[in-house]
């Protein structure tokens, strides 16, 4: 019998749930319709709206800081794998490996500390954080319902009210429903309407410590980590000094068609020479430094339309013969200025100048063509006259020192491995 009865009071149960689940769709379909009018709280919904712009952003943070913990994690694991390397290639006999081999724990016992306070200090703090939003979400909800039921109530109660024969006892039944409903729409009503905003404004003081605490612990972590590097570039210079005469040096690549090119033009040239006595020398081959017309340049301002006699207006690139990156340039060299894309404009440059590399490495010349650098040395850069010559990682210049004593390309020029040097303008 108890349980029949408990089973009559479950049944019982589920028709009202269903009872007020078919008035609250049918008031909210008049309401929609402007049949029944709504109760309306501006200032709530604004609190909704708050509550929701910040269940958001919390959601956001609490994604963005896994995120980040995760990275740390990679990070991690990659310095792990790398001093992992560094202790296999560290011979037995070389001076701090023992000492390389401590930093390396220290430094894997540093990225542990960090993650583990990163998430003690940061990811707890922001679960706890967005644990309460669930439930709050639920009454917000909650209300809703209810605010419709004693909408739904107070028409029933206004319509009974006003119809042309009254039931007394029905307006009586009415009228507690609506008191009913009324009271428990109002007490959850009060409490969101007291915690929505204290929890809106929460939300800056728990963006300050949650920010602080990343920050300071990273601060933290890297002077630690600073530390250990130190002490890591401490072993390697101690390793580097008892074995210096094993230092890795910076190598030119080949040039192979470079020196072919240069014999090739050097016989070609020793063939052509004249013979002795002859004054009237055979015209110079093609692509040789000779062979390229000589470009006069007047200084001195002229009239318009005169003419200055003996200084010859040169070529247009089209009419000469002049190599292809010499044509190029052409036009860098006009009335006594240089316009190259360096924003060079000195008369103090050599012709085509491009721009200035600085010798990073010394270099001593392997082939009569190539120019010896000590570390320091500005060189400025030139196109090569014959583009073919020119071998991948190979510059064409002249020592800077040299160009301002001498002025003359072809007794300073030469080429020289462009990894030696840097770009300095």
């Amino acid at each position: 019998m108890a349980e029949m009865g408990s089973k009559g009071v479950t049944a019982g149960k589920i028709a009202s749930n269903v009872q007020k689940k078919l008035t609250r769709a049918q008031e909210k379909v008049l309401q929609k319709l402007g049949k029944a009018d709504e109760t309306k709280d501006e200032q709530f919904e604004q609190c909704v709206q708050n509550f929701n712009k910040q269940l958001t952003e919390g959601t956001r943070l609490q994604k963005d800081l896994r995120t980040y913990l995760a990275s740390v994690k990679a990070m991690h694991e990659a310095s792990k794998k790398l001093n992992e390397c560094l202790q296999e290639v560290y011979e037995p006999d070389w001076p701090g490996r023992d000492e390389a081999s401590k930093i390396a724990e220290n430094n894997d016992l540093l990225w542990m500390d960090y993650h583990q306070k990163l998430v003690d200090q940061a990811l707890l703090t922001m679960d706890t954080y967005l644990g309460q939003f669930p439930d709050i979400k639920s009454r917000i909800a909650k209300r809703g319902r209810k605010l419709v039921d004693y909408d739904s109530a107070r028409h029933h109660y206004e319509s009974l009210q006003t119809a042309k024969k009254k039931d007394e006892a029905k307006i009586a039944k009415a009228e507690e429903e609506l008191i009913k409903a009324q009271k428990v729409f109002e007490e959850m009503n009060v409490d969101l309407q007291e915690e929505l905003p204290s929890l809106w404004n929460s939300r800056v003081g728990f963006y300050v410590n949650t920010f602080q605490s990343i920050a300071g612990l990273e601060e933290n972590f890297h002077k630690e980590m600073s530390k250990l590097n130190q002490n890591l570039n401490d072993v390697l210079i101690s390793l580097e000094k008892q074995h210096g005469s094993n230092t890795f040096t910076v190598k030119a690549q080949p040039r192979k068609k470079a020196k072919l090119f240069s014999r090739l033009r050097r016989k070609k040239n020793s063939d052509n020479a004249p013979a002795k006595g002859n004054k009237s020398p055979s015209p110079p081959p093609d692509g040789s430094p000779a062979a390229t017309p000589e470009i006069r340049v007047n200084h001195e301002p002229e009239p318009a339309g005169a003419a200055t006699p003996g200084a010859a207006l040169p070529k247009s690139p089209s009419q000469s013969s002049l190599p292809a990156v010499v044509v190029e340039t052409f036009s860098a060299t006009v009335n006594g200025t240089v316009e190259s894309g360096s924003g060079a404009g000195r008369l103090d440059l050599p012709p085509g100048f491009m721009f200035k590399v600085q010798a990073q490495h010394d270099y001593t010349a392997t082939d009569t063509d190539e120019l010896q650098l000590k570390a320091g040395d500005v060189v400025l850069v030139i196109p090569f006259q014959n583009p073919e010559e020119q071998d991948e990682g190979w510059l064409m210049g002249v020592k800077e020192t040299d160009w301002n004593q001498h002025k003359e390309l072809e007794k300073c020029r030469g080429v020289f491995p462009e990894n030696f040097t840097e770009r300095v303008q």
